[in-house]
């Protein structure tokens, strides 16, 4: 039978992200719970289930704590949920008479949700203990989005138009590195850095563009990441810790990397003029991954940085911030 509990929970603040945390205790186990109850369409909700047993059972067992989140419009569940991601362990520490697991998880939210009232589904299993489930109420607030109009010459015409097989495959790679969630990579738990210390911003998250063609045809495209407008040639830096999955030249997007940072997260920088690290490579923050330009659709020198989760592009701007609520979790 599954078990339901109530939140009650109490107001934290964690650098800048407002972390909502709750707790439960049971005969056999304690539960603490962070996540972001206030959000805007094209960010991201993450969830933080902290667990401890002193029950000896349980802890010779060693069974995992699993879990998933679903997202749902209002308060009760519909037939399809609106976003949905499985917990995987970010942290296990044992000793004689307690075992401490630590579970994270995020959810992506479309750029296009409308704001109002959502609630989170939590259900999960403590120890290899009968599922338990709870609601988390989340907020998403109103936020407009910039429409820009781009003229693009006929060069930037004929990579944008390009429907050769290359380019189709490079699509395809990229997609299947972007859409792979591995449990193992857990790289990064601190709050990102900006990739560049430039702070003019060319573009921005979730632009609703329109490409006008030299042709006079014209088609429709969101735009996925930041643009930086920075010189030729401008240091670019990896924003957090992880592993390189791309580092190659592509049509569209020019000299570009991909670095994973935890299961299906992952940044990427775009258009540069060459780079610094080959597929493999461990970075930290700050590490030097390559140097901008305008290669592939550029309309001039820029860097174009990119977040996905789950697939889905989210504002690289949620993650400067404390979004797995380790220092909120420490500072308990």
């Amino acid at each position: 039978m599954r078990k339901i509990f109530a939140l009650f929970a109490s107001l934290l603040l964690a650098l800048s992200v407002s972390a909502e945390k709750g707790s439960w205790n049971t005969s056999e186990y304690k539960l603490v719970v962070y996540y972001n109850q206030n959000t805007q369409p094209g960010d991201a909700i993450f969830v933080r289930l902290m667990l401890e047993t002193a029950n000896d059972t349980l802890i010779k067992t060693g069974f995992p704590c699993t879990g998933t989140a679903k997202l749902y419009s209002g308060s009760e569940r519909a037939e399809k949920d609106l976003a949905h991601s499985d917990f995987y362990s970010i942290s296990e520490e044992s000793s004689d008479n307690l075992h401490k697991t630590v579970l994270l998880t995020g959810l992506p939210l479309s750029s296009y949700l409308k704001a109002g009232d959502y609630t989170v589904f939590v259900t999960f299993s403590p120890f290899g203990m009968p599922e338990a489930e709870f609601k988390l109420p989340v907020k998403i607030s109103a936020k407009e989005f910039v429409k820009e109009t781009i003229q693009l010459n006929a060069q930037n015409t004929a990579i944008k138009t390009n429907d050769s097989n290359e380019r189709w495959q490079q699509i395809k790679k990229l997609n299947s590195i972007l859409e792979a969630v591995n449990t193992g990579s857990i790289y990064c738990t601190s709050a990102f850095v900006p990739p560049t210390p430039a702070t003019r911003r060319t573009s921005f998250f979730a632009d609703r563009r329109v490409f006008a063609y030299s042709n006079g045809k014209s088609s429709t495209n969101l735009h996925y990441g930041i643009d930086y407008g920075i010189p030729t040639g401008s240091e670019v830096r990896a924003c957090g810790q992880g592993k390189v999955v791309l580092a190659e030249s592509r049509i569209t997007t020019g000299w570009s990397v991909c670095i994973e940072h935890l299961p299906g997260l992952y940044s990427l920088y775009y258009h540069m003029s060459e780079l610094k690290v080959g597929v493999g490579d461990m970075v930290k923050a700050g590490d030097l991954i390559g140097l901008s330009g305008a290669t592939g659709l550029a309309t001039g020198p820029h860097l174009h940085w990119e977040v996905r989760l789950n697939m889905e592009a989210v504002s690289p701007d949620f993650f400067v911030s404390d979004f797995t609520f380790e220092q909120a979790a420490q500072a308990r």
